[in-house]
């Protein structure tokens, strides 16, 4: 089963949160909090995304894309920590 890496905002901390759930399951598991400071530029990404998702004229294909980026922007972040 494909796990799916989750991204939300805590915008009183200013930390990214990442979770992840398997495709299909209801279940979110948490992961992980980065820091603003840690990953500036991974923040605004996910700021982006959340972003997205608010706006009145959604386009899904456009979340999709940024979804991905932030995706391969944490696997970097991974990488370097």
């Amino acid at each position: 089963m494909n796990k799916n890496l989750l991204f939300a905002i805590d915008q009183d901390t200013e930390e990214v949160i990442v979770s992840d759930s398997s495709e299909g399951s209801n279940k979110i598991n948490f992961i992980e909090r980065i820091q603003r400071s840690d990953n500036e530029m991974f923040f605004y990404a996910v700021l982006t995304l959340t972003s997205i998702t608010k706006s009145p004229d959604f386009d899904a294909a456009i979340f999709k894309s940024m979804n991905k980026v932030c995706q391969m922007m944490y696997d970097k972040h991974k990488e370097s920590f």
